[in-house]
Protein backbone atom coordinates (compact mmCIF):
# COMPACT_ATOMS: atom_id res chain seq x y z
CA UNK A 1 0.00 0.00 0.00
CA UNK A 2 2.85 2.23 0.82
CA UNK A 3 4.79 1.76 -2.52
CA UNK A 4 1.11 2.00 -4.21
CA UNK A 5 0.79 5.65 -2.46
CA UNK A 6 4.78 6.45 -3.14
CA UNK A 7 4.02 5.67 -7.18
CA UNK A 8 0.48 7.83 -7.21
CA UNK A 9 2.61 10.58 -5.34
CA UNK A 10 5.45 10.44 -8.37
CA UNK A 11 3.14 10.24 -10.98
CA UNK A 12 0.83 13.27 -9.62
CA UNK A 13 4.20 15.24 -9.62
CA UNK A 14 5.24 14.35 -13.20
CA UNK A 15 1.54 15.60 -14.34
CA UNK A 16 1.45 18.89 -11.89
CA UNK A 17 3.36 21.07 -14.19
CA UNK A 18 1.22 20.00 -17.39
CA UNK A 19 -2.01 20.24 -15.08
CA UNK A 20 -1.35 23.90 -14.01
CA UNK A 21 -0.24 24.94 -17.74
CA UNK A 22 -3.41 24.15 -18.16
CA UNK A 23 -5.21 25.90 -15.98
CA UNK A 24 -3.30 28.98 -16.28
CA UNK A 25 -3.30 29.07 -19.94
CA UNK A 26 -6.05 27.55 -21.32
CA UNK A 27 -8.77 27.07 -18.23
CA UNK A 28 -8.05 30.48 -16.54
CA UNK A 29 -8.55 32.59 -19.82
CA UNK A 30 -11.17 30.49 -20.97
CA UNK A 31 -13.47 30.88 -17.54
CA UNK A 32 -12.29 34.53 -17.15
CA UNK A 33 -13.32 35.68 -21.25
CA UNK A 34 -17.00 33.80 -19.86
CA UNK A 35 -16.83 36.37 -17.34
CA UNK A 36 -16.34 39.00 -19.07
CA UNK A 37 -18.80 38.22 -21.87
CA UNK A 38 -21.55 39.55 -19.06
CA UNK A 39 -19.73 42.72 -18.50
CA UNK A 40 -18.86 46.06 -20.36
CA UNK A 41 -15.22 45.58 -20.20
CA UNK A 42 -13.19 47.89 -22.49
CA UNK A 43 -9.35 49.16 -21.96
CA UNK A 44 -10.89 52.60 -21.37
CA UNK A 45 -10.33 54.39 -18.18
CA UNK A 46 -13.42 56.59 -18.39
CA UNK A 47 -15.51 53.72 -18.38
CA UNK A 48 -15.93 51.61 -14.97
CA UNK A 49 -16.50 47.99 -15.10
CA UNK A 50 -19.78 46.91 -14.67
CA UNK A 51 -22.04 43.42 -15.12
CA UNK A 52 -24.19 44.09 -17.38
CA UNK A 53 -25.95 40.61 -17.94
CA UNK A 54 -27.37 39.51 -21.24
CA UNK A 55 -26.62 42.67 -23.07
CA UNK A 56 -23.98 41.91 -25.03
CA UNK A 57 -25.58 38.70 -26.62
CA UNK A 58 -28.89 41.04 -27.55
CA UNK A 59 -26.75 43.73 -29.29
CA UNK A 60 -24.45 40.46 -30.85
CA UNK A 61 -28.10 39.37 -32.45
CA UNK A 62 -29.41 42.80 -33.53
CA UNK A 63 -25.69 43.58 -34.93
CA UNK A 64 -25.64 43.54 -38.69
CA UNK A 65 -22.12 43.16 -39.15
CA UNK A 66 -22.16 39.61 -37.22
CA UNK A 67 -24.43 38.01 -39.92
CA UNK A 68 -22.72 39.76 -42.60
CA UNK A 69 -19.79 38.08 -40.95
CA UNK A 70 -20.93 34.84 -40.06
CA UNK A 71 -22.19 34.53 -44.25
CA UNK A 72 -18.73 35.12 -44.88
CA UNK A 73 -17.72 32.45 -42.48
CA UNK A 74 -19.83 30.14 -44.33
CA UNK A 75 -19.13 30.86 -47.95
CA UNK A 76 -15.24 30.30 -47.03
CA UNK A 77 -16.14 27.27 -46.23
CA UNK A 78 -17.81 26.22 -49.59
CA UNK A 79 -14.63 24.86 -50.91
CA UNK A 80 -14.36 22.05 -48.05
CA UNK A 81 -16.21 19.78 -49.93
CA UNK A 82 -14.00 19.94 -53.15
CA UNK A 83 -11.34 19.69 -50.37
CA UNK A 84 -11.92 16.78 -49.09
CA UNK A 85 -13.17 14.79 -52.24
CA UNK A 86 -9.67 16.18 -53.70
CA UNK A 87 -8.12 14.47 -50.46
CA UNK A 88 -9.70 11.61 -51.15
CA UNK A 89 -8.91 11.08 -54.66
CA UNK A 90 -5.32 11.65 -54.34
CA UNK A 91 -4.73 9.24 -51.38
CA UNK A 92 -6.63 6.34 -53.53
CA UNK A 93 -4.24 7.26 -56.30
CA UNK A 94 -0.97 7.20 -53.62
CA UNK A 95 -1.97 4.20 -52.48
CA UNK A 96 -1.60 2.18 -55.67
CA UNK A 97 1.96 0.07 -55.71
CA UNK A 98 3.49 2.67 -57.96
CA UNK A 99 7.54 3.20 -58.65
CA UNK A 100 8.27 6.44 -56.25
CA UNK A 101 4.65 6.50 -54.18
CA UNK A 102 7.12 7.62 -51.55
CA UNK A 103 8.36 10.20 -53.08
CA UNK A 104 4.90 11.54 -54.56
CA UNK A 105 3.45 11.49 -51.19
CA UNK A 106 6.16 13.71 -49.88
CA UNK A 107 6.18 16.32 -52.73
CA UNK A 108 2.26 16.82 -51.75
CA UNK A 109 2.63 17.05 -48.36
CA UNK A 110 5.47 19.60 -48.77
CA UNK A 111 3.25 22.42 -48.70
CA UNK A 112 1.66 21.66 -44.87
CA UNK A 113 5.49 21.97 -43.57
CA UNK A 114 5.03 25.77 -45.28
CA UNK A 115 4.34 28.49 -42.01
CA UNK A 116 1.14 30.20 -42.87
CA UNK A 117 1.91 33.67 -43.19
CA UNK A 118 4.59 32.97 -45.71
CA UNK A 119 2.37 30.59 -47.61
CA UNK A 120 -0.18 33.95 -47.57
CA UNK A 121 2.29 36.19 -48.70
CA UNK A 122 3.01 34.04 -51.48
CA UNK A 123 -0.43 33.43 -52.94
CA UNK A 124 -1.05 37.30 -51.84
CA UNK A 125 1.52 37.73 -54.78
CA UNK A 126 0.66 34.94 -57.03
CA UNK A 127 -3.24 36.56 -57.36
CA UNK A 128 -2.07 39.92 -57.80
CA UNK A 129 -4.08 41.50 -60.43
CA UNK A 130 -1.47 43.72 -62.04
CA UNK A 131 1.59 41.36 -62.12
CA UNK A 132 0.77 38.29 -60.44
CA UNK A 133 1.38 35.09 -62.37
CA UNK A 134 -2.36 33.76 -62.13
CA UNK A 135 -4.00 36.60 -64.07
CA UNK A 136 -0.85 36.26 -66.52
CA UNK A 137 -1.60 32.78 -67.56
CA UNK A 138 -4.65 33.90 -67.67
CA UNK A 139 -4.32 36.49 -70.43
CA UNK A 140 -1.64 34.46 -72.17
CA UNK A 141 -3.60 31.47 -72.15
CA UNK A 142 -7.15 33.12 -72.97
CA UNK A 143 -6.11 36.18 -74.85
CA UNK A 144 -7.88 37.95 -71.88
CA UNK A 145 -8.03 41.99 -71.61
CA UNK A 146 -6.80 43.53 -68.30
CA UNK A 147 -10.69 44.33 -67.71
CA UNK A 148 -11.86 40.99 -68.07
CA UNK A 149 -9.39 39.54 -65.40
CA UNK A 150 -10.51 38.98 -62.32
CA UNK A 151 -9.46 41.49 -59.72
CA UNK A 152 -8.79 38.75 -57.04
CA UNK A 153 -7.89 40.49 -53.65
CA UNK A 154 -9.16 43.55 -54.84
CA UNK A 155 -12.44 42.96 -55.64
CA UNK A 156 -15.81 42.56 -53.67
CA UNK A 157 -17.39 40.49 -56.92
CA UNK A 158 -18.15 36.20 -55.87
CA UNK A 159 -19.55 33.59 -57.27
CA UNK A 160 -22.95 33.67 -55.41
CA UNK A 161 -23.62 37.43 -56.58
CA UNK A 162 -23.35 38.29 -52.49
CA UNK A 163 -23.73 41.89 -51.70
CA UNK A 164 -21.06 43.64 -50.35
CA UNK A 165 -22.49 45.37 -46.94
CA UNK A 166 -25.80 43.68 -46.40
CA UNK A 167 -27.26 40.12 -46.41
CA UNK A 168 -28.74 39.71 -50.12
CA UNK A 169 -27.80 39.06 -53.92
CA UNK A 170 -26.85 40.94 -56.51
CA UNK A 171 -26.49 40.89 -60.20
CA UNK A 172 -23.70 43.31 -60.26
CA UNK A 173 -21.48 41.66 -57.80
CA UNK A 174 -21.31 38.26 -59.59
CA UNK A 175 -18.10 37.19 -60.40
CA UNK A 176 -14.49 36.36 -58.53
CA UNK A 177 -13.37 37.98 -56.37
CA UNK A 178 -11.60 38.29 -52.48
CA UNK A 179 -13.74 35.56 -50.88
CA UNK A 180 -13.11 33.05 -53.97
CA UNK A 181 -9.25 33.27 -54.03
CA UNK A 182 -9.09 32.36 -50.53
CA UNK A 183 -11.25 29.55 -51.22
CA UNK A 184 -8.96 28.45 -54.01
CA UNK A 185 -5.71 28.88 -51.77
CA UNK A 186 -7.42 26.97 -48.94
CA UNK A 187 -8.30 23.94 -51.17
CA UNK A 188 -4.63 23.48 -52.75
CA UNK A 189 -3.48 23.74 -49.27
CA UNK A 190 -5.84 21.32 -47.70
CA UNK A 191 -5.76 18.57 -50.28
CA UNK A 192 -2.43 17.38 -50.00
CA UNK A 193 -2.79 18.13 -46.06
CA UNK A 194 -3.68 16.11 -43.20
CA UNK A 195 -6.70 14.60 -44.45
CA UNK A 196 -4.84 12.90 -47.43
CA UNK A 197 -3.05 11.52 -44.67
CA UNK A 198 -5.73 10.24 -42.63
CA UNK A 199 -7.65 8.34 -45.71
CA UNK A 200 -4.04 6.56 -46.64
CA UNK A 201 -4.03 5.35 -42.86
CA UNK A 202 -7.70 4.42 -43.82
CA UNK A 203 -6.86 3.02 -46.95
CA UNK A 204 -4.38 1.12 -45.80
CA UNK A 205 -5.89 -0.81 -42.68
CA UNK A 206 -8.94 -2.34 -44.56
CA UNK A 207 -8.29 -5.80 -45.60
CA UNK A 208 -6.92 -7.12 -48.30
CA UNK A 209 -9.40 -10.03 -48.29
CA UNK A 210 -12.55 -7.27 -49.19
CA UNK A 211 -10.92 -6.38 -52.17
CA UNK A 212 -10.16 -9.92 -53.53
CA UNK A 213 -13.64 -10.99 -52.65
CA UNK A 214 -14.63 -8.10 -54.71
CA UNK A 215 -12.41 -9.14 -57.94
CA UNK A 216 -14.00 -12.70 -57.21
CA UNK A 217 -17.11 -11.50 -58.12
CA UNK A 218 -15.99 -9.71 -60.75
CA UNK A 219 -16.02 -6.37 -59.54
CA UNK A 220 -13.96 -3.57 -61.41
CA UNK A 221 -11.62 -0.67 -60.14
CA UNK A 222 -15.00 1.87 -59.80
CA UNK A 223 -17.21 -0.98 -57.92
CA UNK A 224 -14.51 -1.67 -55.68
CA UNK A 225 -14.00 1.98 -54.74
CA UNK A 226 -17.93 1.79 -54.37
CA UNK A 227 -18.89 -1.11 -52.15
CA UNK A 228 -15.34 -1.28 -50.44
CA UNK A 229 -13.19 1.45 -50.01
CA UNK A 230 -15.43 4.30 -49.61
CA UNK A 231 -17.83 2.11 -46.74
CA UNK A 232 -14.77 1.42 -45.26
CA UNK A 233 -13.45 4.93 -44.71
CA UNK A 234 -16.71 6.17 -43.44
CA UNK A 235 -15.07 6.76 -40.01
CA UNK A 236 -12.53 8.58 -41.89
CA UNK A 237 -14.91 10.75 -43.88
CA UNK A 238 -16.91 11.54 -40.46
CA UNK A 239 -14.04 12.49 -38.41
CA UNK A 240 -12.38 14.25 -41.64
CA UNK A 241 -16.14 16.34 -42.04
CA UNK A 242 -16.18 16.82 -37.86
CA UNK A 243 -13.25 18.78 -37.88
CA UNK A 244 -13.23 20.45 -41.18
CA UNK A 245 -16.36 22.11 -40.01
CA UNK A 246 -14.92 22.82 -36.41
CA UNK A 247 -12.27 24.55 -38.38
CA UNK A 248 -13.85 26.24 -41.17
CA UNK A 249 -16.01 28.07 -38.47
CA UNK A 250 -13.02 29.08 -36.06
CA UNK A 251 -10.82 29.90 -39.74
CA UNK A 252 -10.24 32.77 -42.00
CA UNK A 253 -8.19 34.94 -39.13
CA UNK A 254 -4.92 34.58 -40.74
CA UNK A 255 -5.85 34.56 -44.23
CA UNK A 256 -7.58 37.90 -43.74
CA UNK A 257 -5.42 39.68 -41.79
CA UNK A 258 -2.24 38.07 -43.99
CA UNK A 259 -3.81 38.85 -47.48
CA UNK A 260 -6.69 41.51 -47.32
CA UNK A 261 -6.58 42.74 -43.59
CA UNK A 262 -10.67 42.00 -44.16
CA UNK A 263 -11.20 43.37 -47.00
CA UNK A 264 -12.22 44.88 -49.51
CA UNK A 265 -15.54 46.50 -47.60
CA UNK A 266 -15.38 43.35 -45.38
CA UNK A 267 -15.64 40.64 -47.49
CA UNK A 268 -13.35 38.79 -46.05
CA UNK A 269 -14.00 39.05 -42.57
CA UNK A 270 -15.10 36.04 -40.55
CA UNK A 271 -16.44 35.68 -37.11
CA UNK A 272 -12.27 35.30 -35.84
CA UNK A 273 -11.70 38.04 -37.36
CA UNK A 274 -14.30 40.20 -35.91
CA UNK A 275 -13.35 38.87 -32.43
CA UNK A 276 -10.34 40.11 -33.37
CA UNK A 277 -10.77 43.29 -34.36
CA UNK A 278 -13.40 44.18 -31.63
CA UNK A 279 -11.01 42.86 -28.92
CA UNK A 280 -7.76 44.13 -29.89
CA UNK A 281 -8.50 47.12 -32.45
CA UNK A 282 -11.64 48.89 -31.01
CA UNK A 283 -10.81 47.42 -27.32
CA UNK A 284 -14.65 45.92 -26.71
CA UNK A 285 -13.25 43.23 -24.82
CA UNK A 286 -16.44 42.02 -23.15
CA UNK A 287 -18.78 42.39 -26.44
CA UNK A 288 -15.63 40.21 -28.58
CA UNK A 289 -16.45 37.31 -25.63
CA UNK A 290 -19.65 37.36 -26.12
CA UNK A 291 -18.67 36.96 -29.82
CA UNK A 292 -16.40 34.14 -29.05
CA UNK A 293 -19.38 32.56 -27.47
CA UNK A 294 -21.62 32.82 -29.42
CA UNK A 295 -19.30 31.05 -32.05
CA UNK A 296 -18.74 28.52 -29.35
CA UNK A 297 -22.42 27.58 -29.27
CA UNK A 298 -22.92 27.28 -33.11
CA UNK A 299 -19.74 25.18 -32.78
CA UNK A 300 -20.96 23.00 -30.51
CA UNK A 301 -24.56 22.82 -31.48
CA UNK A 302 -23.27 22.14 -35.24
CA UNK A 303 -21.05 19.07 -33.41
CA UNK A 304 -23.53 17.96 -31.64
CA UNK A 305 -26.02 17.81 -35.50
CA UNK A 306 -23.49 15.69 -36.85
CA UNK A 307 -22.50 13.28 -34.40
CA UNK A 308 -26.46 13.03 -33.80
CA UNK A 309 -27.53 12.28 -37.53
CA UNK A 310 -23.92 11.98 -39.13
CA UNK A 311 -22.78 8.98 -36.61
CA UNK A 312 -25.65 6.43 -37.85
CA UNK A 313 -24.07 6.13 -41.13
CA UNK A 314 -20.86 5.13 -39.72
CA UNK A 315 -19.83 1.05 -39.56
CA UNK A 316 -17.11 1.55 -36.30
Amino acid sequence: MKRQTQTTLVAWCFLLPNFLGFCIFTAGPVLFSFFAAFTNWTLSATIPLQFIGLQNFTKLLRDPDFWLYSANTVYLMLGMPVAIGGSLALAVLLSQKIRGVVVYRTLFYLPSFTAGVALFILWKKLFNPDFGPINLILQYVFGLTPSQLPGWLSSTKNILGLAVENLGFTRSQFGIGARDAIIIMGIWTAVGGGNMLLYLAGISNIPTELYEAAEIDGAGTWAKFRHVTWPQLAPTTFFILVMSFIGGLQGGFEQARVMTMGGPAGTTTTLSYYIYTKAFEEFQLGYASAVAWMLFVIIFGITLLNWRFGSRYVNY
